[in-house]
């Protein structure tokens, strides 16, 4: 006999968003994994709900060593309950080890469908959201997240991203080099919570805003990139390459992103870049 698997969707911030489904789910879990038992047994007591199970830790520094004891419990047909700090576990959060290992060894895995910051914050953009990609968190370091947005700088669906606040202004400016200052996004802040703020604006704009400093659990939307080629000079097209390089980019690798990002022909692009040297060598003072 095997047990079950159960995801469980935690409110991002409003308890009361926790259908009967998860309250029952809570109650009657065998064992209950959780990224903090302290945000656990504060849900249970605004659900007013009794755990009975085992209550364990699983968060990122512990997942792989907490596999085996949870595979045994399921084998031994527990139910175990998965729930994250907030909305649906292996969504950039820990479990997605712990399901791809219950679905190998056989075992049902199932959910209790709940928030997820993901949509809430696509339906509350003004974004279009009839094709949209989850991108997750971006990378720490300028120069990497400088080239995941120029990998993104064609990308036609609305595209969500989670970031932490200290690096919000740096990632938003880095969007802004990349997809263009006035690329329409929107930053959601605290989602359901007291002090939930929804700012929506260009990209140059909201960087301008978050400059100041920002607090909170944030998830970013950003516009997809038009359907049009972008119309530039000679000039500006090479004004664009050389921003890229200045932020540390390859020619190679600038003159990619300014592609992507206009939906110009790679010739044009190259053609532009060309001239303006030829040019700029034209107008040296010579020796």
């Amino acid at each position: 006999m095997s047990g079950r698997l159960v995801l469980g969707g935690a409110p991002l911030g409003q308890p009361g968003d926790v259908g009967p489904r998860l309250r029952a789910a809570m109650a009657s879990a065998d064992v209950l994994a959780c990224e903090d038992t302290r945000r656990l047994h504060r849900l249970a007591t605004d659900l007013e709900v009794t755990l009975t199970g085992r209550v364990v830790t699983f968060h990122e520094s512990v997942e792989r060593a907490r596999l085996p004891g949870l595979l045994d419990a399921l084998s031994s047909g527990a139910t175990v309950l998965l729930l994250t700090d907030a909305g649906m576990p292996s969504v950039s959060d820990p479990g997605y080890t712990l399901v791809r290992a219950a679905i190998d060894a056989g075992i049902e895995v199932t959910s209790v469908p709940g928030p997820s910051a993901v949509t809430t914050a696509l339906a509350v953009s003004g974004l279009p959201v009839d094709r949209f990609c989850f991108e997750g968190f971006l990378p720490r370091k300028g120069g990497e997240r400088r080239s995941r947005f120029a990998g993104l700088a064609g990308e036609r669906r609305t595209m969500v991203f989670f970031e932490s606040p200290h690096r919000l202004a740096d990632a938003l400016t880095d969007a802004a080099a990349v997809l263009g200052d006035d690329r329409p996004a929107a930053v959601c802040r605290e989602l359901t919570k007291t002090y939930e703020e929804i700012r929506r604006g260009g990209l140059a704009e909201l960087a301008a805003w978050a400059a100041e400093g920002v607090r909170g659990e944030i998830t970013l939307v950003v516009a997809g990139a038009s359907a049009e080629p972008v119309e530039l000079t000679a000039a500006e097209l090479a004004a664009e390459v050389a921003a890229e390089e200045a932020a540390g980019a390859p020619r190679k690798d600038a003159i990619r992103a300014v592609v992507t990002r206009t939906g110009l022909p790679r010739r044009t692009v190259y053609d532009a870049v060309v001239a303006a040297k030829a040019s700029s060598a034209a107008a040296a003072p010579q020796a």
